[in-house]
């Protein structure tokens, strides 16, 4: 068995430790190097995991010749650009979802992408969870035809806190992270263009500075229309939750689960037996160095999703 690869892992915040627990499961990586801007919360998580070293600048780690592969779970604005730092350093990488808050930056990381030859990949998760994955594969064997893909997700965020409840000092979007999800999922889902997508968004937030609600609409060439409503405002269970209407079946997708219409659990046997969403689209990652390919959610393949959300936000102005 070759050698586990080398990675440093960048942001030690709530979905740094998601990754750093998928991996835990993985043979085929370890993490040697964690980063974060906060030097005391990297030497506190890098001691929690027992990851030999904690440094508090990107560079630090990119300056290593033994670490091959960078995973950024950093704040938005800094995606594009640290993902770019990481491939100029000769680093494969991982960024996690938005590649970036506009289309300029997402297609220049595809442009140096191209370029080095490296791996780069987007963390567009819902692919990889495996409830997402078996609709997919029915849609692909002709059993399943959507006709509709309802959509919600809904937090309520009031300051800038993470899922830790720990502070931000960036500010999350609806637009740029989380319809990224579902839109890129239509578009893999059908495997189609779009012909229409419109979007509205409630009132500004005068702390925030964004639009607490967000209601969007797409149509594929197909036919299959995704309604996706979107809001900061819900006090209720957070998160997203995904309906499949097809032709005569129904079925529900919220994270790694999946049930029919009715809440009954489909049984399946999600592929390779790894059940996390984030562990699988991890284990693509490192397949994808190893075998020097392209890998599923490469930043070329998710290019489309950016391009859509770029001209939501034209619409919104």
């Amino acid at each position: 068995m070759s050698p586990a690869l080398k990675v440093a892992l960048v942001g030690a915040g709530a979905f740094g430790i998601q990754h750093l627990d998928a991996m835990a499961g993985l043979e085929d990586a370890v993490v040697v190097s964690l980063v974060d801007s906060d030097s005391n919360k990297a030497r506190e998580l890098a001691a929690r995991y027992g990851i030999a070293q904690a440094h508090s600048e990107l560079q630090d780690a990119l300056s290593q010749p033994e670490i091959e592969a960078v995973i950024l779970c950093t704040p938005t604005p800094l995606h594009a650009s640290q993902a770019i730092a990481c491939l100029q350093a000769g680093k494969h990488v991982l960024v996690e979802i938005p590649l970036a808050d506009s289309l300029d930056d997402a297609e220049t990381v595809a442009l140096w992408q191209k370029r080095t030859g490296l791996i780069a990949m987007c963390g567009h998760t819902r692919r990889f969870n495996p409830g997402h994955a078996w609709v997919r594969s029915r849609i692909r064997r002709g059993e399943f035809s959507l006709r509709q893909l309802d959509v919600q997700t809904y937090f309520l965020r009031r300051t800038n806190m993470n899922a830790l409840g720990q502070p931000r000092d960036w500010v999350d979007h609806l637009l740029w992270h989380h319809a990224a999800h579902t839109i890129d999922l239509f578009l893999y889902q059908t495997g189609d263009d779009l012909v229409a997508a419109n979007v509205l968004q409630g009132p500004i937030d005068p702390t925030l500075g964004i639009a607490l609600d967000m209601s969007i609409q797409l149509k594929s060439r197909s036919g299959a229309l995704c309604t996706l409503s979107l809001s900061f405002n819900n006090a209720g269970p957070f998160g997203s939750t995904f309906r499949y209407i097809g032709d005569g079946s129904t079925y529900i997708a919220r994270y790694d689960e999946l049930t029919d219409g009715l809440g009954n659990p489909v049984q399946f046997e999600p592929a390779g037996l790894i059940s996390n969403g984030v562990a699988r689209q991890d284990a693509e990652f490192f397949a994808a160095i190893r075998a020097r390919r392209e890998p599923n959610a490469s930043v070329d393949q998710v290019l489309p999703c950016y391009r859509v959300l770029h001209r939501l936000a034209r619409q919104l102005g």
